[in-house]
């Protein structure tokens, strides 16, 4: 069976991708080895800000803030950050457990002309200059044009490529557990010597702030282990553990699910090596501290799909390709070191505590504040394309426009997953202007300041190029210089107007 994209893994990264993917025409086919979306647990806990801004890119987000509980979830080693002000129209995270995300994405996905092969994995992969031939356990094979694998930190599809995986073993491990408890633990975090541990249900309000868990369901454990502990742990594992933390198991008994994680920090010296690519975990692996490793895994699928698109449509030239590992790879790296000082700033000793302590004071002042919020929610990313305007390579804010065809957002004019050129000068100004097939071009004017995370006011351009992930790809400042150049390098040949 033949298929122009195979994604390898339905979690949050290969949902979103194939969702792009599918907007975008191409003939994509997901592989999970789940019989089903169903998600044992509830894993990752919740969406940055400028997740939530990708979903509403694509007109989705509702789906999520329905179900969630908004909060303030950006923060570091403890320091939590409180977003109100940041101008953007999600000014905090979403409380949202991975399980009912998945939920979520694979509604939208079956919305979409989009393939499953469920209930069997990869076991192997074989590539050459005109496609990929991808075995799986069942028997059988499925021929692509690209394999991406969003298969997670053990990625097969990483290991088939033969791409390296460099970084960090780890120095420290906890479990993560749902179980029935005879006894009744305090919820909330605590630490003590042994390090951080947490109880609490998976069902819960946020009420002034304050986390109020359901009076009955299993309870959720997270439980630092005195050595790094390796394998597949159990219920003994868990008991074990809580014993020398708490001095009891608290009973515990029936477990829902149980999961070690660690600080192991690893990235894909490339994510992409001919036609394969990797994307979420499958390119970087880092301890879970501050909640970013679901995140970032859904930005790189939509930074990735409409390329993989273009190339695969004969809009670009493959080499195209190249600006997903140069772009999103540094944002990983930037994630792998600041996960790292959470985790060593999490260690039971006094010094290390000295060194948090600090770290919280220098966190408490405004502008640290707002640089490292920025960062934590991914509101900050730049991509580098070069000298120029402040707005370049940066998100492009969700403006309220006024356009020929009435009010319109900013990223309401993203949903279909096509680039726009936002001509804000002269109406009419790029009418002659040859585009691109795929460039909507939208006359609008905007009256209000533009306002960037971190940065601040800028000054107004007379024209923006978005791109479909919604980063602005280039800026009007007055003259159409460098437009030709922009549309031709991102989106291909132009049409005659």
């Amino acid at each position: 069976m033949k298929h122009q994209v195979v994604v390898v893994g339905s979690g949050p990264t290969g949902l979103m991708l194939a969702g792009e993917l599918a907007l975008a025409g191409v003939d994509v086919a997901v592989v999970e080895r789940r019989p089903g979306q169903e998600l044992a647990g509830a894993r990752a806990g919740g969406l940055h800000a400028r997740t939530i801004e990708v979903l509403d890119q694509r007109g989705i987000a509702e789906r999520f803030l329905a179900e969630g509980q908004v909060a303030q979830v950006a923060g570091f080693a403890g320091t939590r950050f409180d977003l109100t002000g940041f101008p953007t129209r999600y000014p905090y995270g979403l409380g949202l457990w991975q399980n009912h995300i998945e939920r979520i994405l694979a509604g939208w996905v079956e919305e979409l002309p989009v393939a499953f092969h469920r209930g069997t994995e990869v076991t192997g992969l074989a590539q050459d200059g005109t496609g990929v031939e991808v075995s799986l356990a069942d028997g059988r094979t499925l021929q692509a044009d690209f394999v991406v694998g969003c298969d997670g930190g053990r990625s097969l599809v990483r290991k088939a490529a033969g791409i390296e995986f460099p970084g960090w073993d780890p120095t420290t491990s906890a479990l993560i557990a749902e179980v029935e408890m005879t006894g009744q633990p305090e919820f909330g975090v605590h630490k003590n010597p042994f390090g951080i541990h947490s109880f609490g249900r998976r069902e819960y309000t946020i009420q002034d702030g304050r986390v109020v868990y359901a009076d009955s369901g299993p309870v959720a454990v997270m439980v630092t282990e005195e050595h790094v502990g390796a394998g597949e742990p159990g219920l003994a594992d868990l008991s074990a553990a809580l014993t020398a933390v708490c001095g009891t198991d608290y009973g515990a008994h029936s477990p829902t699910w149980i999961s070690r994680f660690t600080d192991a920090t690893r990235q894909a010296a490339t994510y992409r090596k001919g036609r394969v690519l990797l994307a979420g975990d499958a390119a970087h692996i880092h301890a879970p501290d501050g909640g970013q490793g679901l995140n970032i895994g859904v930005q790189d699928a939509v930074n990735l799909g409409w390329k993989l698109a273009q190339v695969l449509h004969g809009t670009s030239p493959e080499s195209l390709l190249d600006t997903y590992h140069a772009e999103r790879h540094p944002v990983a790296a930037r994630v792998l070191r600041n996960t790292m000082a959470q985790s060593a700033l999490r260690r039971p000793d006094p010094r290390i505590a000295a060194a948090g302590e600090v770290m919280a004071e220098l966190l408490g002042m405004e502008e640290p504040r707002r640089r490292f919020a920025g960062m934590q929610s991914a509101l900050d990313v730049q991509y580098d394309l070069g000298e120029g305007h402040p707005l370049l390579g940066r998100r492009m804010p969700d403006l309220d426009l006024e356009t020929p065809a009435g009010p319109r957002r900013m990223f309401a004019l993203l949903h279909t997953a096509r680039p726009v050129l936002l001509n804000l000068g002269a109406a009419g100004a790029f009418d002659a202007t040859p585009l691109p097939p795929a460039v909507q071009l939208v006359d609008a004017t905007y009256g209000g300041e533009w306002e960037l995370p971190v940065l601040g006011t800028v000054a107004p351009p007379s024209a923006v190029l978005v791109r479909p992930d919604g980063y602005v790809a280039w800026v009007g400042e007055g003259t159409a210089s460098g437009l030709a150049e922009a549309l031709g390098n991102w989106f291909g040949p132009s049409a005659a107007r």
